[in-house]
């Protein structure tokens, strides 16, 4: 009974542990630093994490930094922010793949003296040329015969710097007729002439991926290697290098279905893009479903918890909506946050009969679902700001907010009727002017009569003003994310939306970043981390009130 509720993942790590073949449990997360982590990479961060944590094991943050051309050390950088952020703790186990580049090239070397690898002067075309097809064999390279000691020497001379790059590379010596492509005496090592972020200078030779991701999982002890389903068919060489590099008890890979959202942005090659051509303002922009673009929009690392346990692990492929993960985000937001009075398309209001210098605090219940949050208090006076769309000279039917005669509630202060408006020359709505009662005030215990509408405003003498940022999807959601045509991305003009002019009760004045809110009405909003300064506040829309998404019962 007690399987039926574990992942497929735990019941063989159980299995493991019963049947003594390993006697600790060790995962890591071994990115590559060449971008910004985006959140399916969350999904394997809080995956390997949980599960050393859930196995009183121990997770290591290891960079697989084998290729100098695409790394830098602003990547590392912000993984390791990206990896702390989401909670997962790698203690004192910050590793890089380069540590092991001495221990990589003995393992080569031992491959060499046991027949097991040679060097290559075949091209890289040549060698796709040799390779054969899913259907048909591939051809043994014509060097694949090279003694022991002019391997040696060759590779030797490989590794101080005798040859161009793409001159030489050392190949694996397995079965150019497997059925498994990448058993196909693949490359382990390629000549690179390149500066590297962690070494320098002392290496012009870098192992290839497929062959130090096993020696680094082995030399860390790893015990189970969590990777994604596009690995599996390279399962048999990860196996074939811990095997005969001889380590002892080497790791085990699991595979697992990547976390595909819908109608998003992942690949890096196409943010990069968006942000050389101006179309993003960076890797962290809150469009973007980068990690870091996800927390500056306001997304909280418990929302992304949720959303990566809704989500699942399994072996089959699936994808997840938008909505899902904006969902998450609500849930951990609605009982936490305040909901603040903010106007983003502000109208003046004017209350004629209220007296001009007169200034009231009404109190507020910061969260009416949580009352362990407290009240505050916020100030009312003559002059007000609404929403521009709570106020209609004409109403349509049903419409019960503000217009001449109407009579509502001013959220936590009065009933007010409309008594008329003031426009400018183009026949624009300038001020709505109103009456109030002075017996309607809210807490009163007033019952005399009701009303069908409440709206809320803010106090146009106290009110701070702001930059708000309305967010959506970058990509145009009917069009799908790439263009059937020439493959760039389908993008949405309406993706941002910036309003300079925004009123905010002045409770707001001295928020920062990371602080969120409810705007009521609007949506949940959150200090912009990187623009917002004191005098200057941005705030970013984290995620509007209403919600398409339905859990299934």
């Amino acid at each position: 009974m007690e399987n039926e509720t574990k992942n497929f993942i735990e019941q063989i790590i159980d299995k493991d542990l019963a049947d003594g073949y390993y006697d600790h449990v060790q995962t890591r997360f071994p990115p590559e630093p060449n971008g910004y982590l985006h959140i399916g990479h969350a999904k394997s961060i809080l995956l390997n994490y949980g599960l050393a944590k859930k196995y009183n094991g121990k997770f290591n943050l290891r960079f697989d930094d084998t290729n100098p051309t695409k790394e830098k050390s602003e990547f590392v950088e912000s993984i390791k922010e990206d990896v702390a952020w989401l909670g997962a703790d790698w203690e004192d186990r910050l590793l890089f793949a380069s540590d092991y580049f001495d221990i990589m090239y003995e393992c080569a070397v031992k491959l060499i003296k046991k027949g097991k690898a040679f060097v290559c002067d075949l091209t890289a075309d040549q060698i796709r040329e040799y390779r054969g097809t899913l259907t048909e064999p591939g051809k043994d390279s014509p060097y694949r015969n090279r003694t022991e000691e002019e391997n040696l020497e060759l590779f030797e001379n490989m590794k101080n710097g005798l040859y161009a790059d793409g001159e030489k590379v050392l190949r694996a010596k397995i079965d150019m007729a497997s059925p498994n492509i990448n058993m196909r005496d693949p490359v382990i090592y390629r000549v690179a002439h390149m500066n590297h972020h962690n070494t320098g200078d002392k290496w012009c030779i870098y192992p290839m991926y497929d062959f130090a991701h096993p020696i680094e999982d082995a030399v860390e002890r790893i015990t189970h290697s969590i990777c994604t389903l596009e690995f599996e068919d390279h399962r048999p060489l990860y196996d074939w290098v811990v095997r005969e590099c001889e380590f002892d008890h080497p790791p085990k890979q699991i595979e697992f279905a990547k976390l595909y959202l819908k109608n998003v942005v992942t690949g890096k090659r196409y943010i990069k893009k968006l942000v050389e051509d101006g179309i993003v303002d960076g890797w962290d922009d809150p469009r973007l479903v980068s990690i870091s673009g996800l927390r500056r929009r306001g997304y909280t690392p418990e929302s992304i918890r949720r959303f990566v346990e809704m989500a699942g692990v399994s072996k089959s492929n699936s994808v997840c909506e938008m909505p899902m993960l904006e969902y998450c985000i609500r849930e951990d937001l609605k009982l936490k946050k305040a909901r603040m009075m903010a106007v983003l398309h502000p109208l003046k209001l004017i209350v004629d009969n209220y007296p001009e210098d007169q200034v009231e605090y009404m109190e507020v219940q910061n969260n009416q679902e949580n009352p362990e949050l407290g009240v505050r208090t916020v100030p009312f006076c003559r002059e007000l700001y609404i929403e521009r769309e709570d106020f209609m000279e004409v109403p349509v039917k049903k419409y019960f907010r503000l217009f001449p005669g109407n009579e509502v509630r001013l959220m936590n202060g009065y009933f007010v009727t409309c008594t008329g408006v003031l426009k400018d020359e183009e026949g624009n709505v300038t001020e709505v002017h109103c009456t109030y009662d002075p017996e309607t005030r809210s807490g009163s215990g007033f019952t005399g009569r009701k009303v069908k509408g409440t709206i809320h405003w803010v106090s146009a003498r106290h009110a701070v003003k702001a930059e708000v940022r309305l967010y959506e999807n970058i990509v145009d959601e009917e069009k799908g994310v790439y263009n059937e045509e020439d493959g760039s991305l389908n993008l949405n003009p309406n993706s941002l939306i910036v309003l300079k002019d925004c009123y905010l009760e002045p409770g707001l004045a001295g928020a920062e970043a990371p602080e969120s809110f409810q705007f009521v009405r609007n949506g949940y909003f959150c200090v912009d981390s990187k623009d917002s300064e004191p005098g200057h506040l941005v705030f970013n829309r984290i995620v509007s009130l209403k919600s398409s998404f339905k859990i299934e019962k």
